[in-house]
């Protein structure tokens, strides 16, 4: 009976308590440094924003993980140093999102590519610290997994209402959503779902979408030649998706 409660308050505290502290601690931290009239679209603030999707990300991860291996030790996995740097990398990508709702003619046009591109060069740090103290976790590839995936919606979103990508661009925020609904899909319809190939192309075209959007947020960056190459740079990445799929459908033979 109290290891039950102890689960479950556990539980409760990565699935409510620490989305919930984060949200506010966000929030508290953007409020004092954003301007006092920094009040976006539909009256929305951005540092509230950015403090409920940073909720939403922790929630989601909290969520999805085995209550069985909730315990105290948890908690020193969680707040380790690899991890630390993965959630502000995520803090990062949550404060991009809080500018879906401020005008591109704010004075903080700045921020989102600041914050973006010091996430994306966090990205490959966590993973080679936790390498290095030899501390890889669970927690930590779903962190690192779920704020690559949001990374992946929220910049090029506001790259998009701000006018410095296409609409179309945001075929790469939807791709990953939609190969997951399709190999879920084919669960549900008791077909057989292959194993990923193995190749890093994937990743590194990962990379290259990282650093083309973090480039297209940054102002003075002439916002037609990032037209210009939009398509040249989406193209591989969703051709890469589309090469997944056929893999795990079995309609590509392995060699």
């Amino acid at each position: 009976m109290t290891e039950t409660l102890q689960r479950r308050s556990v539980r409760v505290g990565v699935g409510v308590g620490l989305p919930l502290l984060a949200a506010i601690a966000l929030v508290v931290l953007l409020v004092r440094l954003f301007p006092a009239d920094a009040t976006g679209r539909w009256g929305l603030s951005p540092a509230v924003v950015a403090g409920g999707v940073w909720a939403g990300q922790l929630w989601y991860v909290g969520f999805r993980l085995d209550p069985g291996r909730l315990n105290g030790a948890f908690w020193r996995r969680l707040f380790g140093l690899a991890n630390a740097v993965t959630l502000v990398r995520g803090a990062l990508y949550a404060v991009v999102a809080g500018f879906v709702v401020v005008p591109s003619s704010t004075t903080l046009v700045w921020v989102p590519a600041l914050c973006y591109g010091v996430g994306v060069a966090l990205d490959s740090l966590d993973g080679t610290v936790a390498r290095t103290v030899g501390r890889e976790t669970e927690i930590g590839r779903r962190l690192d997994m779920a704020f690559d995936t949001f990374g992946f919606v929220a910049a090029p979103l506001v790259a998009v209402l701000w006018g410095l990508l296409p609409a179309w661009y945001l075929a790469l925020s939807a791709a990953r959503y939609v190969f997951r609904g399709a190999v879920w899909l084919r669960r549900v319809r008791g077909l057989p779902v292959g194993d990923l190939p193995d190749s890093d192309l994937g990743r590194y075209l990962a990379g290259v979408q990282m650093v083309f959007v973090t480039v297209a947020l940054v102002p003075p960056v002439p916002t037609d030649v990032v037209w210009t190459l939009a398509p040249l740079v989406l193209a591989p990445s969703l051709a890469v998706f589309t090469r997944d799929y056929l893999f795990v459908s079995g309609r590509l033979p392995r060699r």
